[in-house]
């Protein structure tokens, strides 16, 4: 009698890989995001280079390199999240973001003249609001994307720029001399647009690493999954092969032994004719 068949039992290896493959997904559409932290590093690195090179550290500087900065910056940052970012909850914090640095950045060019206490006030404002809503981005989405560490990362130094601006007294001012008797004093603004363009070349090379590492995660991610998927063809086809010839080795098994026990049968007629 044919033998009845038996339903396959999922094994912990195919959950293992049912796992692994939901895990890949979620990776896949989290490296969608790359191009954006790459956008968002240029202005930023173009404005450390202008701060870096210019003798000039007043507050007129300052102004028109952040706004700049934050007025290109905050539109890349809106397209880039409206266009790479599935996350719903992720990608309103992002584009509040995005639409608040527009915003101040507007600002800071239209009021390029208005003066140091200005400067402060704008700066360290915009990036109290924009390093929480980045840091609080990031804390929702912990353990759960790989964008959550960049983003809590820029988060938090963008609250350390704005509690610098902060703690800086408006009329701070030294004489440099020193051994050299470098003539010059270092102000306030001195400090504060330097710390700026610090900033911005901290957080602009970040934002190189991180999206460069999306897009090596991206790569990383179609070569496995192409190794996978050959895998488990090569897989299939043993299954299949063992399947079909399970029944047919079985059933030609048993005809070849019917045939040999008849053929020597003491009872058949050949035998008793002999």
């Amino acid at each position: 009698m044919p033998s009845a068949s038996v339903p396959p039992v999922p094994s912990g290896g195919d959950t293992a890989d049912r796992g692994r493959a939901s895990s890949a997904g979620s990776s896949a559409a989290s490296s969608a995001y790359w191009p954006v932290p790459l956008v968002r590093a240029v202005p930023l690195l173009v404005t450390a280079a202008v701060v870096t090179f210019s003798r000039d550290h007043s507050p007129f500087v300052g102004l028109v390199s952040f706004g700049v900065a934050a007025l290109v910056g905050g539109l890349l940052l809106t397209v880039g999240v409206l266009l790479r970012l599935d996350d719903r909850s992720s990608r309103t914090l992002q584009v509040v973001q995005g639409v608040t640095t527009v915003v101040a950045g507007a600002v800071a060019l239209a009021a390029s003249s208005a003066g140091l206490a200005f400067f402060v006030a704008l700066v360290s404002g915009w990036a109290l609001v924009a390093g929480a809503l980045e840091l609080v981005a990031g804390l929702r989405r912990r353990g759960r994307s790989p964008l959550a560490r960049d983003w809590i990362s820029v988060g938090v130094l963008t609250l350390a720029l704005g509690v610098v601006f902060l703690v800086v007294p408006l009329d701070y001012a030294q004489p440099l001399g020193g051994v050299e008797q470098i003539e010059g004093e270092l102000t306030s603004s001195t400090v504060l647009v330097g710390v700026l363009g610090a900033w911005a070349a901290v957080v602009g090379v970040f934002l190189v690493i991180a999206g460069l590492s999306l897009r090596w995660q991206t790569d990383a991610g179609h070569g496995a999954a192409g190794h996978d998927g050959a895998g488990h063809g090569a897989a299939g086809h043993g299954a299949a092969g063992r399947t079909d010839a399970g029944p047919a080795g079985r059933r030609t098994s048993t005809s070849t032994s019917t045939s040999t026990d008849s053929s020597i049968d003491p009872t058949s007629d050949e035998g008793q004719h002999a």
